[in-house]
C-alpha cells in the first residue's frame, strides 16, 4: 500500500509525494566534510571474498584463469565453488557518460579522480589491479549462485555479466565495498547470453541505485555509466552496449545458499554462513539475540533487539534453542523486513524478486523492470512478463518472506543442530537418524518464530515511515486504520497521486473540499464510477481526520505548521525517477545524442528533497516533478537488458 505527502511547497502542486511502502537498511556511511578522499591508486584494496571462499576448480588461481584464452571462460556448470576468476572483456573507445559524486565520495575517492585515465579505464573494464608479470595483486571474479525464479528452481545462475574487480575500503569511514562492473563480458555463469548490458537498462540502474540511496532506502550503489560505442547488443532489437560500475558492501544473495543446498554441499553452506557473519556483518557478536517475549510491532525489545551474544552460546528453551546460525538467520530476516517496509512506504516496486535478487544484507539489488507507482494500484507490476502478478507491489512483503523461507531451508541443518552444531561428528558426518527429529523440530520452531519477527519488524518500520511521511510525531493506535489505510484505500479507488496541502486550507468543510481537488491528476478524477463531487467529499473527510491529528502533535498555530512542513520535507521527495522520466532520458541519450541530461537527472536523484536544483532548465525540472502524463502512467518493461 501507498502514501503521498501532505505539505505545502512554495513551487505549487509539482512537489507531489512520490512515496509508497519501503524500508531502510544501511547503505554505508558517508565521508565527513573534512575528508578529501584519496587517489584511485592509493585507495585501500582487498580480496577478502576470494581469499576465504572456494574457487572454481577448473581455474583455481588467477594465473590459471589469466593464461586461458578468454573464450574458454564462457558458460558451463561450476561445482564446489562460489566464484570463478575471470577478467573483464576489453571495451574499445569507451565513453564515460556519468559519475555519481555521492558514490565517489562514499567510496573515498578524491574529487576529480573520475577525470583521470586510470579511472576511465577501470570502469570500462580496461584496467585491473593484477600484474601478470609478477602474478601479484587482485584478480577479478564472478560469483556462482542459483535461484528460484517466479517460484520455480532455475538451477545455476551466477554473475552472467557482472565481474567484481576488488574490494575497496574508505579510509575515513572504514566501510568496505565490493566494486563490480555490470556488462563486462561473458563468464561461466552467462548461460546462453552474451555477458553484455544495453545502454537502456544501464541508464535505469545507474540512476535508480543512487536515487534509492538518497531516499534512505537500502540499496546497492552505482559509481559510473560508460558507453561501449562499438558494442552492438541483440535484445528485442540491436542496442548499444554499456557498463555500470556499481558497488555494495556485499553482492551475496539468498541464491548463493540456494545453489549449495541444491547440490547437497553442506560443507560450503557452513563455510559461507561463517563468512557472512564474520566478514559481511561485523562478527557473530553483532547479531541479534533471541527475543525475550513474542514478537510485536509495538515492543521495544522487538524493534531494538539485544546483541553481543558470545558465538558459542545457545539461547532459549527446548524445542527452540538458538545457536549463532539462528542469530545470523534472524539478522538477514530483520534487514530484509526493514527494506521491504521502505519499498512499500515509498511505492517502489522491484519487479523481479527472485531469490537470486534478494540480498543477504537486505539491499535493493539487481534492477530490471522496477518502477515507482504513479497511481496507487497495489496489483501493479512493472514487469510485463509477470502475468500472475507474483511480484506486484502488494505482494512484495510476502514474496520476500517466501524467499527467506528458502534461506531457512538452506540454513535449516545448522539452525536445527542447536548446541551440537560444533560437535565433530555433526560437522563431519551430518545429521544422524536418531538426531533428525529433534533437529527438524528445532529448525521449524525457530523459522516460525523468526517469521513472526519478520512481520513485526516490517509493520513497526512501515508504521514509523508512514507516520513520518504524514507529519505525525506521537504514536496513536488508530492511525493505521483511520489515517494510513483509509488514505491508501482512497488513493486506490480514485487513482490518486497525492500533492501537498497546507493545514490552514483545512479549517472548514468547503475549504477541505477545495483542497481535495489538488490530489487529482491534471485531467481530474479518474477511476470507475467516480465523480468529482463524491471524490472531493471522500478526500475532505480524510483531510479532517488528518487535520485533527496534526493539531494534536503540532498545535494549530502558524509556527507549529511551519515546523511540521520542515520535517515533512525531509522525508517526502519532490523528485523521484519515475519510469516516464527515465524513458525520456534514455531516448534523449540513445537517440538524441545528449549527454548533459544524464547529470541533470542524477543531480535531482541525489537530492530528492530539495525544492530547486542547479540544472539550468527550470521548466524541464518542474515537468519531471509534476503530474505524470496520462499516457505514461504505470509503464511496464521486460527483464531483458
Amino acid at each position: 500500500m501507498l502514501l503521498r505527502t501532505l505539505l505545502q511547497r512554495p513551487s505549487s502542486r509539482l512537489a507531489r509525494m512520490t512515496a509508497h511502502f519501503s524500508n531502510n537498511a544501511v547503505n554505508g556511511g558517508t565521508n565527513g566534510a573534512s575528508f578529501a578522499g584519496v587517489s584511485l591508486q592509493d585507495l585501500p584494496k582487498s580480496d577478502t571474498f576470494t581469499s576465504n571462499l572456494p574457487p572454481d576448480p577448473e581455474f583455481p588461481t588467477p594465473s590459471a584463469s589469466h593464461n586461458a584464452p578468454r573464450q574458454d571462460l564462457g558458460p558451463r556448470m561450476v561445482k564446489g565453488a562460489l566464484y570463478t576468476f575471470v577478467r573483464p572483456e576489453e571495451t574499445s573507445d569507451p565513453e564515460l557518460l556519468g559519475v555519481s559524486p555521492a558514490a565517489l565520495r562514499d567510496i573515498g575517492l578524491q574529487h576529480g579522480q573520475d577525470n583521470t585515465p586510470d579511472f576511465k579505464a577501470l570502469v570500462a573494464g580496461n584496467k585491473t589491479y593484477w600484474d601478470p608479470s609478477t602474478e601479484k595483486g587482485i584478480y577479478p571474479w564472478a560469483q556462482c549462485y542459483g535461484g528460484y525464479q517466479f517460484g520455480s528452481w532455475a538451477g545455476q545462475l551466477g554473475d552472467g555479466r557482472a565481474i567484481s574487480l576488488f574490494e575497496s575500503t574508505n579510509p575515513s569511514t572504514k566501510t568496505r565495498y565490493e566494486i563490480q562492473l555490470k556488462g563486462a563480458g561473458k563468464t561461466p555463469y552467462s548461460r546462453f547470453a552474451d555477458g553484455k548490458a544495453v545502454l537502456r537498462s544501464s541508464i535505469r540502474e545507474y540512476i535508480v541505485s543512487e536515487a534509492l540511496n538518497a531516499l534512505h532506502i537500502p540499496s546497492t550503489r552505482a559509481l559510473s555509466l560508460t558507453l561501449a560505442p562499438n558494442s552492438r547488443v541483440r535484445r528485442e532489437r540491436i542496442e548499444p552496449g554499456a557498463i555500470v560500475a556499481r558497488f555494495a558492501q556485499s553482492w551475496l544473495r539468498i541464491g548463493t545458499f540456494d545453489i549449495l543446498r541444491a547440490r547437497g554441499d553442506r560443507k560450503n553452506i557452513r563455510k559461507l554462513a561463517t563468512y557472512v557473519a564474520e566478514n559481511v556483518y561485523s562478527g557473530w557478536e553483532s547479531l541479534p539475540s533471541i527475543l525475550p517475549e513474542p514478537a510485536s510491532a509495538t515492543s521495544s525489545s522487538t524493534i531494538n533487539s539485544a546483541r553481543n551474544v558470545p558465538p558459542e552460546k545457545t539461547e532459549g528453551k527446548p524445542p527452540g534453542e538458538e545457536n549463532r546460525y539462528a542469530r545470523l538467520y534472524r539478522e538477514i530476516t530483520r534487514r530484509n523486513a526493514i527494506t521491504v517496509a521502505y519499498w512499500q512506504a515509498y511505492a517502489f516496486t522491484n519487479g523481479v524478486l527472485n531469490t537470486d535478487n534478494t540480498s543477504l544484507l537486505g539491499l535493493s539489488l539487481d534492477f530490471g523492470p522496477f518502477a515507482f507507482l504513479d497511481n496507487f494500484d497495489p496489483s501493479y507490476t512493472p514487469n510485463h512478463d509477470d502475468h500472475m502478478l507474483r511480484y506486484s507491489y502488494r505482494n512484495q512483503p510476502s514474496i520476500i518472506w517466501w524467499n527467506l523461507l528458502r534461506l531457512g531451508e538452506s540454513l535449516g541443518e545448522l539452525i536445527g543442530a542447536g548446541s551440537r552444531v560444533d560437535e565433530d561428528r555433526f560437522v563431519t558426518e551430518g545429521v544422524t537418524k536418531d538426531f533428525a527429529p529433534e533437529l527438524i523440530k528445532r529448525a521449524e520452531t525457530i523459522i516460525e518464530r523468526v517469521g513472526e519477527e519478520y512481520k513485526a519488524v516490517f509493520l513497526a518500520e512501515y508504521t514509523r515511515l508512514m507516520r513520518q511521511r504524514f507529519g505525525l510525531v506521537s504514536e496513536n493506535a488508530q492511525d493505521f486504520d483511520e489515517l494510513f489505510s483509509e488514505a491508501l484505500d482512497t488513493m486506490e479507488a480514485l487513482e490518486l497521486d497525492f500533492n501537498h496541502v497546507k493545514i490552514k486550507d483545512l479549517e472548514d468543510e468547503e475549504g477541505r473540499k477545495w483542497v481535495a481537488g489538488r490530489f487529482s491528476h491534471a485531467e481530474g478524477v479518474t477511476g470507475l464510477g467516480n465523480n468529482e463531487e463524491e471524490a472531493r467529499v471522500r478526500i475532505a473527510k480524510w483531510l479532517e481526520r488528518w487535520r485533527i491529528r496534526i493539531q494534536e502533535d503540532w498545535g494549530g498555530d502558524e509556527e507549529g505548521d511551519r515546523k511540521r512542513e520542515e520535517e515533512m520535507k525531509k522525508v517526502n521527495p519532490k523528485f523521484i525517477p519515475r519510469s516516464w522520466v527515465l524513458d525520456e532520458l534514455i531516448q534523449r541519450v540513445e537517440h538524441g545524442g545528449e549527454r548533459e541530461v544524464i547529470g541533470q537527472v542524477m543531480e535531482m536523484a541525489l537530492n530528492p528533497f530539495q525544492d530547486e536544483w542547479n540544472t539550468g532548465d527550470r521548466k524541464q525540472v518542474e515537468r519531471w516533478c509534476g503530474d505524470v502524463p496520462r499516457g505514461n502512467r504505470q509503464m511496464m518493461c521486460s527483464c531483458s537488458s
